[in-house]
């Protein structure tokens, strides 16, 4: 129910938006509450790191306070956010690439801190479902990792935040047919990831 509530809130939250963008405080901190776990879970699953997930999904935040009143439509807020959060990405994965002149793949920490945020939302199940629901997300992750930086921000926009093609476009600063074509080649690339690692979608509960 709280989920449902929440995509309530963020459905029916223009008005929150108007208030922050005219420099009320409280609005904006509202938002925050409301965007930072989506904002942090797209973050992370692009980079499969929760440090560089802090790290964007903080800077996010404060380039949204500091450029709120640039947000012309009310109505683009969510593509507008992801636009600022997928712009920190790309900066950081460049960073990486130049620092440390390694495959995208070293990324993967993997490490126990890296998954606080979904280990909270499963202390009721038993340790051992708990622990093979934690691999199998790691083994997705990893498969995600393979895919372009391009085509991971579209199919984790589209399969996991749920965001529409219109608005993945408006947040990449693309067509939707780009979008589309990325869509495409992101989920057969998958899907031949999964056959060479002997990944079915029994394993990990994911549909290709």
């Amino acid at each position: 129910m709280a989920g449902t509530l929440l995509d309530i809130a963020m459905m029916h939250s223009d008005g929150l938006i108007a208030r922050a963008r005219e420099g009320n405080s409280v609005a904006q901190n509202k938002i925050i509450q409301l965007w930072y776990k989506r904002i942090y879970n797209f973050s992370y699953k692009f980079f499969f790191d929760h440090d560089l997930a802090m790290e964007v999904t903080q800077r996010t935040f404060i380039s949204m306070h500091k450029n709120f009143q640039q947000l012309q439509d009310v109505g683009r807020f969510k593509s507008w956010l992801y636009t600022i959060a997928v712009n920190y990405c790309r900066e950081e994965l460049r960073k990486k690439r130049k620092d440390r002149l390694s495959p995208l793949s070293e990324l993967t920490t993997g490490t126990e801190e890296s998954h606080g945020w979904e280990k909270s939302e499963r202390r009721e199940e038993n340790p051992e479902h708990q622990m093979q629901q934690a691999e199998l997300s790691d083994l997705l992750q990893q498969c995600l990792l393979e895919l372009s930086p391009e085509q991971r921000e579209v199919v984790i926009m589209k399969e996991y935040e749920g965001l529409k093609f219109r608005e993945i476009a408006e947040a990449l600063n693309v067509s939707e047919n780009t979008v589309k074509s990325r869509m495409y080649y992101g989920l057969n690339g998958l899907k031949k990831i999964f056959d060479k690692r002997n990944i079915t979608k029994e394993n990990i509960g994911y549909e290709i």
